[in-house]
């Protein structure tokens, strides 16, 4: 029987032995493995856990273990082999999350379809299709092999920001995202009158299909018929899968304490705030300035969308800053926390439209 992998990566010897040989054969040139974007030699796999394959022809499926190392996917019959039975380069490759019939339960399928690496096409190959045991599950694979195809195809979710600007600046001069820059347009065209703006969630079939679109390199124009929440929904999960929130987790505490400080005396919060604003990184600074004003604008319009400045502070506020280990418990019973960032996010919006 297999032994199950621990959370911590706590291997014993017998698994010590097969990562050192899983490391080697990746590296080594077998002939499944041989395309670019291999991982540096024992390196740490991106993900790793079990997912069904369904075969080629019968078109059943097989349970395998999956490693997603670099821009490699091998898969093993068992956890704890030492040789892959196969590996699939994801380079030029697209993700689809495959819709499935509501009545056929369980099945959360996505496929893996061959693009080209470097000037060699690959697209005669069979496309790799894999299901999940869970919707959570699925999320996560196809938000991982994203993040490792990543910077090379221009994604954008899950990317440091740093990256996605100077990956961007290809494309003309931006001072935040493109992403965010088109959804704030389409918003302040189209919801600012909009009741529960930002509160009221969109269609998560869209907002995954415009994830998708962003991350596979395209830049898509929002059509005037794309409902506004959805726009929304995907500005705001933009800022939640950042790997690093806006307000950077160094200095997260002292934010906080500005929060605090705002409370006790607002003139002595507001200095400390502003000090704490200008020891941000530019990218981090400019999109800050940037969703706050655009908030300020969004908050004219209270009388009739409802959303005022509390409450936006709320419901974006958990997106811009947050700690480095989120913990649901202890953020459900620290509410002194929350009120402290709801003011630091209200502090910093006003900072910007009323200096």
């Amino acid at each position: 029987m297999s032994l199950k992998l621990p959370r911590n990566w706590d291997f014993n010897l017998k698994m010590d032995a097969a990562k050192i040989a899983r490391s080697r054969s990746v590296m080594s040139g077998d002939p499944w493995c041989s395309q670019p974007g291999s991982p540096s030699a024992g390196a740490r796999p991106l993900k790793l856990g079990w997912l069904k394959k369904q075969r080629s022809i019968v078109k059943n499926w097989q349970l395998r273990f999956f490693v997603l190392q670099g821009q490699q996917l091998l898969y093993y019959k068992d956890e704890d082999d030492a040789k892959p039975q196969g590996c699939l380069s994801l380079q030029g490759s697209t993700i689809k999350v495959v819709a499935t019939n509501p009545e056929e339960g369980g099945k959360f399928i996505f496929e893996i379809i061959p693009g080209v690496a470097g000037e060699q096409s690959r697209a005669g190959q069979d496309s790799c299709v894999l299901m999940a045991s869970s919707q959570a599950e699925m999320d996560e694979w196809v938000k991982s092999i994203h993040r490792a195809l990543g910077s090379a195809a221009g994604a954008v979710f899950g990317q440091p920001l740093a990256h996605t600007m100077a990956y961007e600046q290809k494309l003309g001069q931006h001072q935040v995202p493109i992403l965010v820059q088109k959804s704030a347009e389409f918003i302040r065209e189209h919801g600012v009158g909009e009741e529960g703006i930002f509160r009221l969630p969109g269609q998560d079939n869209l907002v995954r299909q415009l994830r998708d679109a962003f991350d596979a390199g395209e830049r898509p124009s929002f059509d005037r018929d794309t409902d506004v929440h959805t726009v929304a929904s995907l500005f705001k999960l933009y800022l939640r899968e950042l790997p690093e929130p806006v307000v950077p987790w160094l200095q997260y505490e002292d934010f906080l304490l500005c929060g605090q400080a705002l409370e006790a005396d607002e003139t002595k919060g507001h200095q400390e705030l502003l000090k704490q604003l200008s020891l941000l990184p530019r990218d981090n600074y400019n999109l800050l300035s940037y969703i706050c004003r655009f908030l300020y604008e969004i908050q004219l319009n209270s009388s009739v969308n409802k959303m005022s400045v509390d409450n936006l502070a709320t419901v974006i506020g958990v997106n811009l800053i947050r700690p480095r280990i989120e913990d649901p418990a202890i953020i459900m019973r620290d509410t002194r926390k929350t009120k402290q960032k709801t003011h630091v996010v209200g502090g910093i919006l006003w900072h910007w439209v009323c200096p």
